[in-house]
């Protein structure tokens, strides 16, 4: 749940075609005198824009690995104003995310967050400190525990079994798995968070989109945050402050809906109910708002929609490439699911080789390429000072694919994790699908209940195949989750149980 995948190209035209304006509104920051310090090594830059000419017209965790190739695994650029550090190496993100974390652990400033996650009064991009540790006891405690994510158990068998009514209706005519896939995601974390799929929701979802594609810190006031003139300018800003109005106004009802009679869709609590208790427990460090709870429910929505919807659908994609690969999987689960007529939770954990699919699917394809971070304190990585306040990026997506690690990473090979001591919790920092550290996603079990439960019973009602003429498209899209840029078109067949049974 942890950076906008690309940098915008009308950004990127008016910094590098019009220079004399930005000579006029930005005043150039005078270099304090100070110590020497090794900073890390770094890739010619410009004036003004710094290493932004680095990124224009590519995806950044693209980028940033051919500019790490080059110039070794921790590099350090200029992102106009804003002095950033890129790691792309096991070892340095070992000191990033576990020797320096404290040092390292808040997380970048920018409008977006700032402005539709209620100045950071939530988890994700919470600064660093007691706030941040009552709040993230509190999600994994409360909110996040086993016991609450096999509590929503009946949710996502519900939505899922959905799902599979659906697709039934549309045998063996093309559909959008992956619009499909997103409604069902976004249903259950409705439901786990809200206690029902709210009126809105459509809007929310809208919004949770517009919101992550910009907040990754590529606005030009993130860029150049002296400059009031370009904070003034920036269009985006007011975007950005009219979907807050809108995101108040739902967040509002759904709070004051909850406040009013407490009680969760099935008798037990939701993720709204449990902060509203919360906040009435006197005990508590840090009293609770309604701003946290508006900024964390926001949070549990749009990580728990676009990450779990974006992991299930490039699994999908992968599986459709991989025809071995795909029979293998639904053979294990068919033999485990053998006499019945559909795949509970209890199935889903023991089916041996998906999670082997789904082990791989995260390592090519994380949900954050790039976990931002931020440096708070001074510190040292791989012999580098990191200058403090500056953005911490540990590209997940190039050591995930580095053939120093991996044996021919580019291709998908689930059996590579059989035997391996790699895990999803970041054991192994050369994959980190989640993050890793104090601020590794906390929704973890939660995400990966909702991917196991989907893909088991898409791979055991169905057999698949691509729509004639058509093949898959595996060119990535925007956003903080960045998932397939195409809806991924299948055709369902129903499998014919009586074969098992």
């Amino acid at each position: 749940m942890e950076i906008k995948s690309t940098f915008s190209f009308t950004a990127a035209a008016f910094l590098l075609l019009t220079p004399v304006i930005f000579l006029l509104v930005i005043k150039p920051r005078r270099q304090k005198p100070h110590q020497k310090q090794q900073l890390p090594p770094s890739p010619p830059r410009l004036p003004l824009i710094g290493h932004l000419h680095h990124l224009i017209g590519k995806l950044p965790h693209h980028a940033l690995t051919a500019l790490s190739q080059k110039y070794g695994p921790v590099l350090h650029l200029h992102l106009g104003q804003v002095p950033a550090v890129i790691i792309s190496s096991r070892e340095a993100a070992c000191e990033v995310l576990k020797s320096q974390d404290p040092a390292c652990a808040d997380r970048p400033d920018s409008i977006g967050t700032n402005i539709m996650w209620y100045d950071c009064a939530d988890l994700a991009f919470s600064p660093y400190g007691e706030h941040w540790r009552q709040m993230r006891k509190i999600c994994v405690l409360e909110l996040l525990s086993a016991r609450n994510v096999r509590s929503f158990g009946f949710v996502r068998r519900h939505e899922v079994d959905r799902l599979v009514e659906t697709l039934r209706l549309s045998a063996g005519r093309p559909v959008d798995l992956t619009a499909e896939v997103f409604a069902v995601t976004s249903a259950t974390t409705c439901r786990a968070a809200f206690g029902k799929v709210v009126r809105g929701r459509d809007e929310l979802i809208e919004m949770m989109r517009e919101a992550v594609t910009m907040s990754g810190g590529f606005e030009l006031a993130d860029l150049f945050p002296s400059s009031k003139l370009l904070n003034v300018l920036c269009l985006n800003r007011y975007r950005l402050l009219r979907m807050r109005r809108s995101l108040d106004r739902i967040l509002d009802e759904i709070v004051e809906e909850h406040r009013s009679m407490i009680s969760g869709e099935f008798g037990g609590e939701d993720i709204v109910d449990v902060l509203i208790r919360m906040q009435q427990n006197r005990e508590l460090q840090f009293p609770i708002t309604n701003v946290n709870i508006k900024a964390i429910i926001f949070d549990m929505f749009s990580a728990g929609t676009e990450t779990t919807s974006t992991a299930i659908d490039w699994a999908m994609a992968e599986l459709m490439r991989n025809p071995i690969v795909m029979e293998k999987a639904q053979a294990e689960i068919r033999a485990a699911v053998k006499g019945k007529t559909s795949v509970d939770e209890g199935d889903a954990e023991a089916l041996r080789y998906l999670k082997l699919v789904i082990k791989e699917t995260l390592r090519l394809h994380p949900p954050i390429p790039l976990i931002p971070r931020a440096c708070r304190a001074e510190c040292k990585v791989d012999g580098y000072a990191i200058p403090i306040k500056a953005k911490v990026m540990i590209n997940a997506w190039a050591m995930a694919r580095d053939p120093k690690y991996w044996d021919r990473p580019e291709i998908f090979r689930p059996e590579r994790f059989e035997g391996s001591s790699a895990d999803f919790a970041g054991s192994e920092l050369q994959y980190i699908p989640f993050g890793a550290g104090r601020r590794a996603c906390p929704g973890m079990g939660f995400g990966l209940a909702t991917v196991e439960l989907t893909l088991a019973q898409l791979l055991y009602h169905f057999d698949w195949k691509m729509p004639e003429g058509m093949s898959v498209d595996m060119a990535e899209g925007d956003g903080i989750a960045v998932g397939r840029k195409n809806g991924l078109f299948v055709v369902p067949t129903p499998y014919d149980y009586s074969i098992a049974i």
